[in-house]
């Protein structure tokens, strides 16, 4: 990770879970990280907790809706006028409701869409176009995606869910085949996590409390810091290395 710091890495989805945790871990490692999410109230005291900790990074708190191209767009212009651009960008952000197939509505389906699939290409572009401008040709592009964008579970309340998951894997060889045409050293990277303990079932359940508690009680579940220790892993990579997808499940799960 040594030639990571005091570069800059984009991290969306910052706020909490796994977000949080990549984010602390890149600060740890001298990045300085731009962490980005609707509410930036548990980045701010993120931050200052990296701060406390004396890491040698620094991590900034940037507020942005990311189902609004025009806030990313504007996120970008301000990390381009303040920190030059992004080297490291890991699309973290992702939500799931639970909406059938069959009888969903669309603007949840919707809301997917633009969080997991539309907000992901537009950073990635964006993150590539601001590497492009300074030469930078040794940056990276993380996605977080999940087992369920490869394998379909047998519960319709995560059919569109997958779906968009499935697109992201798709998405990350699409990048790195454009890469290699484009001749350059930037890197694409998926990590799929299975079961992670997050508030990601807490929101996906947010009528059943119960119903989420009882999807982390079930098995030894990964933590957030695992999939931080992934992100480090491929980073920490040779350059002449790829790492395309990495697939994690907790050693219990099943599917």
């Amino acid at each position: 990770m040594e030639r990571w710091k005091g570069r800059v890495a984009l991290v969306t989805g910052a706020s909490v879970g796994i977000g949080a945790a990549t984010a602390r871990a890149l600060v740890q490692q001298g990045m300085r990280v731009v962490g980005c999410a609707r509410n930036v109230d548990k980045i701010e005291k993120l931050a200052a907790e990296c701060q406390s900790a004396g890491y040698s990074g620094t991590l900034i708190p940037y507020k942005c809706d990311l189902s609004n191209e025009d806030e990313i767009l504007s996120m970008f212009s301000a990390i381009k006028t303040l920190h030059k651009g992004v080297d490291v960008c890991i699309n973290n952000a992702g939500l799931a409701h639970s909406e059938p197939l069959l009888s969903g509505k669309t603007e949840g389906w919707r809301n997917m869409i633009d969080v997991n699939v539309l907000a992901l290409s537009i950073c990635t572009r964006e993150a590539y176009k601001s590497m492009k401008e300074r030469n930078v040709d040794d940056g990276h592009i993380i996605n977080i995606n999940s087992m369920s964008g490869h394998r379909v579970v047998p519960s319709a309340e995560v059919h569109f869910y997958s779906a968009t998951k499935y697109a992201v894997t798709a998405l990350t060889e699409g990048i790195r085949q454009e890469l290699r045409e484009a001749n350059t050293h930037i890197r694409a990277t998926c990590i799929s996590p299975g079961i992670v303990e997050t508030e990601f079932a807490f929101r996906h359940h947010d009528s059943d409390p119960e119903k989420a508690a009882a999807v982390y009680e079930s098995i030894k579940c990964l933590k957030a810091e695992d999939i931080a220790s992934a992100v480090t892993f491929v980073l920490s990579a040779p350059p002449h290395v790829q790492i395309g997808d990495m697939q994690m499940r907790p050693v219990e799960q099943v599917s």
